[in-house]
C-alpha cells in the first residue's frame, strides 16, 4: 500500500524503513535479480529512510545524480512527486520525469523556486571541477524555505586513517583510474565521473554549503548500517564499534535550508 503524504508526514524513520522494504519484496524500486544493486540497496536503505524521514513534508523533490534510480523510486513510492538528472543514466522507474544535465557546468532545467527539496546522494566527490556553481544552482531551484541535502564520503572516517597508516591511498586504484584514466569530454571540458576526486571533511561540506548561502546548515557525520538479516546481522558489530567515534563514520550527510526572502 503506498501512502499520500499525509499519512507519511506522521511515519518514524522506522516505519519508512519497514516501507522501503516491502516495496523492495513486492519489485516497485528495481529489478529484485539484480545482485548488485540488491548490495546498493541493502548498503543504502537506512542512509535513504532517514533522508525520506527529513522530507515527509517535501512534496516535490529534485535528486541530483540519480544513478540507478532506486531512491527516486522509493520517494515515489512513497507520495512525493519526483523528477531526477544525471550526466550518463536514466535508469529511473515509476515514470519520473528524469532530463541529462551536467550540473558541474550546466544549470539545471528548472525554473526558479520549482522545488520543495534537492537531493544530492555520493554525487559531489565525483566532481571534476568546483563544486560551488552546482550548489547554487540546486539553491536556485529550491523554494525559500526548502531543503537541501546533500551526503558525501568522509575523507576522514576509519577506513581512511587505516589505509594511510597502512602505507595505502585512500582513493581508487591508482592505475585504472588516475594514471591511465580517460576523460569524457563534453562542451570542451574533461571530466572524471568514475572515480573520487575529493571527498569532504565535516568543515569543508560546512563551508561550501555556507558559501552558497543556505543558512541554516546541519553537518552530521553518518552512521553506517546496513541491512542484514540472521547470522549476517553479527557483522554489524564492527559498524557499531566504528559509529561510537562520529568522525570514524564512513559519510557525511548536510540537512540546509534555502533562506526566505524577507531574511
Amino acid at each position: 500500500m503506498t501512502p499520500d503524504l499525509n499519512q507519511l508526514k506522521t511515519m518514524s524513520k522506522k516505519q519508512i524503513y519497514a516501507m522501503a522494504l516491502n516495496f523492495r519484496n513486492e519489485g516497485y524500486l528495481y529489478d529484485k535479480e539484480d545482485m548488485a544493486l540488491n548490495d546498493v540497496f541493502n548498503g543504502s536503505i537506512d542512509r535513504f529512510s532517514e533522508i525520506a524521514y527529513q522530507l515527509r513534508n517535501s512534496p516535490k523533490v529534485l535528486d541530483i545524480g540519480s544513478g540507478h534510480g532506486i531512491f527516486l523510486s522509493l520517494l515515489s513510492s512513497l507520495g512525493h512527486d519526483c523528477y531526477g538528472i544525471d550526466f550518463f543514466s536514466d535508469n529511473v522507474q515509476h515514470n519520473i520525469a528524469f532530463r541529462n544535465c551536467n550540473i558541474e557546468i550546466e544549470p539545471l532545467p528548472f525554473p526558479d523556486a520549482t522545488f520543495d527539496a534537492v537531493t544530492c546522494c555520493q554525487v559531489l566527490e565525483h566532481f571534476s571541477h568546483s563544486h560551488l556553481p552546482a550548489v547554487k544552482e540546486m539553491m536556485r531551484v529550491l523554494k525559500p524555505g526548502g531543503i537541501l541535502e546533500i551526503d558525501v564520503p568522509n575523507a576522514v572516517c576509519f577506513r581512511n586513517r587505516s589505509r594511510i597508516l597502512r602505507g595505502k591511498h585512500i582513493t581508487f586504484e591508482y592505475a585504472e583510474h588516475y594514471l591511465h584514466a580517460r576523460p569524457v569530454l563534453y562542451k570542451g571540458y574533461s571530466f572524471y565521473p568514475l572515480r573520487h576526486n575529493r571527498e569532504f571533511t565535516r568543515k569543508e561540506l560546512l563551508f561550501l554549503l555556507r558559501t552558497a548561502g543556505f543558512d541554516p546548515v546541519d553537518v552530521r557525520f553518518l552512521k553506517s548500517r546496513r541491512h542484514r538479516t540472521g547470522f549476517t546481522a553479527l557483522l554489524d558489530l564492527a559498524s557499531s564499534i566504528k559509529n561510537l567515534i562520529p568522525s570514524w563514520r564512513k559519510s557525511l550527510i548536510a540537512f540546509s535550508i534555502k533562506p526566505n526572502q524577507s531574511q
